[in-house]
């Protein structure tokens, strides 16, 4: 089965040709990173309009670069949410016009089950397995017992991990995104710098807002001082503190549920920290980390999630198909 996928949820114009679930073909990404950057954070309104100008050229590159023609394409699939919903209809709208000249089934994926999938491109799932997923609107812990069986264990109260390391990297005025320039950074630095334990009642919670918060008054307090900050060292101590937190609470959750396979997605799955981490405290169970290329966002993903999806339920969307800002994984 060969599968045409479009991811267009926030920031990323990606369109992707994959074979059977595990084949990648070709994978266009068209990035709007340097676009948004001057603003500090994804414009909605700029974001939508660039969907616009570059999904056509993607579409083409894609089906040019995988060797394939449309008639070849057997299933299509679509971001539907959750995510910025005028990028998410330019993609959905683009992904239908396509099924439909063509008369091929089309299913609409949701954006978290295709961070999930991208660790089977490279290493088939093993059940049951734990999902940290990590990104700048997500920090979850999700059970799987099979196939498309999502359960959701916990979640953050507030702030996701992605998100705390964007308005550390804000306060600190160190550029957009903050997530990669906080992670070159804590490489050379030190723990120095207190940092708060994080605690939340139910054991699979988690919770960055304190830590942001403390993060932002010790450096604002320091500099009301006129005292030094030492950007490597409070990167440092940040991050340790960040991943900590996300490190304990799978941890437990693969001890509790007897996972047989731990794997982490989304975008944060890219930091090198918490990659080495991973390899350390979970070498009793199979570890999955996605390659880089694979972390953020992209329609390689959405596409291995789509066939999977397809194969479970054996059914196709409708043309009406809608986006969603919000959507249930489960």
């Amino acid at each position: 089965m060969i599968v045409l996928a479009v991811e267009s949820s926030c920031d990323e114009t990606s369109v992707s040709v994959s074979k059977d679930g595990k084949e990648i073909l070709s994978n266009i990404v068209l990035s709007q990173i340097e676009t948004h950057a001057s603003f500090g954070g994804v414009v909605p309104e700029i974001a939508s309009r660039e969907h616009v100008k570059g999904i056509t050229v993607v579409f083409e590159e894609a089906l040019q670069r995988a060797g394939v023609s449309a008639g070849e394409i057997d299933l299509v699939a679509v971001t539907k949410g959750p995510g910025l919903i005028g990028s998410l209809l330019v993609g959905i709208n683009a992904a239908k016009a396509f099924a439909f000249a063509h008369g091929i089934p089309i299913v609409g994926v949701h954006h978290i089950a295709g961070h999930i999938y991208a660790n089977q491109i490279e290493q088939d799932m093993q059940f049951p397995l734990i999902a940290l997923v990590v990104s700048g609107g997500h920090t979850e812990l999700i059970l799987m017992k099979d196939h498309y069986e999502f359960e959701k264990l916990g979640e953050t109260h507030d702030d996701a991990v992605g998100e705390a390391y964007d308005k550390v990297a804000r306060v600190l005025g160190l550029g957009y995104p903050g997530g990669p320039i906080i992670d070159r950074l804590a490489a050379e630095g030190k723990d120095a710098y207190p940092m708060p334990h994080i605690k939340t009642d139910n054991p699979y919670d988690f919770s960055y807002s304190g830590l942001k918060s403390h993060v932002i008054n010790l450096i604002n307090r320091l500099r009301m001082k006129k005292e030094p900050i030492n950007e490597k060292d409070m990167a440092t101590s940040f991050q340790k503190a960040a991943i900590r937190h996300l490190i304990d609470k799978s941890r437990q959750a693969v001890n509790d549920y007897g996972a047989k396979m731990f794997i982490v997605a989304g975008g944060v799955a890219a930091n090198t920290h918490l990659r080495k981490e991973v390899s350390t405290h979970f070498k009793d169970v199979t570890v999955a980390v996605p390659p880089f290329k694979y972390c953020t966002d992209n329609a390689a993903m959405m596409g291995i999630a789509g066939y999977y999806y397809y194969q479970r339920f054996k059914t196709a969307d409708s043309m009406d198909m809608n986006g969603y800002s919000r959507l249930n994984l489960s």
